[in-house]
């Protein structure tokens, strides 16, 4: 699959990047743009592991949206063998495996960012309903074997959250309350990477710092939870290794 970047978008937030950018920083930011997307169809920017994920318009603007209401949890994305193998080549069999462990936390892999290890990741999200759950995460560290984190936020629980996804099994690495994140607006939501050193940011503000055992490599995208449904907008990778 290819993917297209907004030029405008990608020069205006380096210039915007100039005096937060991370020391080292040696690429431009490259904001994915759903501007050429369909309104209703499944999206071509991102790759659909699990769940139901679409193009709509909220505003005059398209949003890429994950819909938990239409959604069975422990249910694939459809066409997912194919997605598997243009993601991972012959080891596409061994993420399946992973992908059917994990198929009731919905996720969507930007498939032109092969390997991210450092630099900041960002997504807008807002929260539009969910009784179970309004979770709106970024992915990172996907591994071949579907292994992966991830840090969410959740409009229901006013948290922010590390999950680490290993060996089918789901566990919290660190985990901070009182992160106020009402529904029905938009949230600015930055994972930003240093080595082994990772930071969440929700709306500027810094709320989680942990350090892994082992530096970060691989894909990248968003995730969400259950029943969730969500908006996602201005998803923007600046890497500090290109």
């Amino acid at each position: 699959m290819s993917i297209c970047i907004s030029t405008k978008v990608a020069v205006a937030s380096a210039i915007a990047f100039t005096t937060l950018a991370l020391p080292g920083l040696a690429a431009p930011p490259i904001t994915i743009d759903l501007a050429v997307e369909a309104v209703g169809a499944e999206p071509k920017s991102f790759v659909p592991v699990v769940g139901f994920w679409r193009i709509e318009n909220d505003g005059g603007k398209k949003v890429l949206v994950v819909d938990g209401r239409q959604w069975k949890e422990g249910q694939s994305s459809a066409g997912i063998a194919d997605k598997a193998r243009a993601l991972y080549g012959e080891r596409y069999a061994e993420f399946l495996d992973r992908v059917q462990a994990y198929a009731y936390y919905p996720y969507a892999v930007a498939p032109s960012i092969a390997n991210f290890t450092e630099g900041e990741i960002t997504v807008r999200f807002k929260g539009l309903s969910g009784r179970i759950d309004q979770g709106a995460g970024i992915l990172f560290n996907l591994k071949p074997n579907g292994d992966y984190l991830t840090v969410r936020a959740n409009c229901l629980e006013n948290n922010l959250v590390l999950w680490k996804f290993e060996k089918g099994k789901r566990s919290a690495v660190k985990w901070v309350r009182n992160t106020p994140t009402a529904t029905n607006q938009w949230h600015d939501l930055k994972v930003r990477i240093t080595g082994t050193k990772i930071e969440g940011y929700l709306d500027g503000k810094l709320y989680l710092e942990d350090t892994l055992l082992q530096p970060v490599s691989g894909r990248i995208g968003l995730w969400s939870k259950a029943d969730s449904h969500m908006y996602f907008s201005d998803y923007t990778v600046t890497a500090a290794n290109p």
